[in-house]
């Protein structure tokens, strides 16, 4: 920006101040709140290392072992 502008920022009512201020509180609340979950994340699975366990027994299978069931065969209802 040359050294002889003349630009004058506008001047911020008392209202728009307060709702800058406001945003930067709701910001830092956010982050704050953000941080406090990674610690409660980081400190379940600690405990878990430290019980020995693992967060899943064994593996989830959508197609359980053994024989599948039979189901009969119904009849399509007509609406008659």
């Amino acid at each position: 920006m040359p050294e002889d502008s003349d630009y004058k920022p506008d001047r911020l009512t008392p209202f728009q101040i307060f709702g800058e201020v406001l945003q930067g509180i709701a910001i830092a609340f956010g982050l704050a709140l953000l941080w406090v979950m990674e610690l409660v994340r980081d400190g379940t699975f600690r405990l878990l290392d430290a019980l020995n366990r693992k967060p899943r027994e064994r593996r989830a299978s959508a197609f359980p072992p053994g024989r599948p069931r039979r189901h009969g065969v119904k009849q399509a209802d007509t609406g008659n």
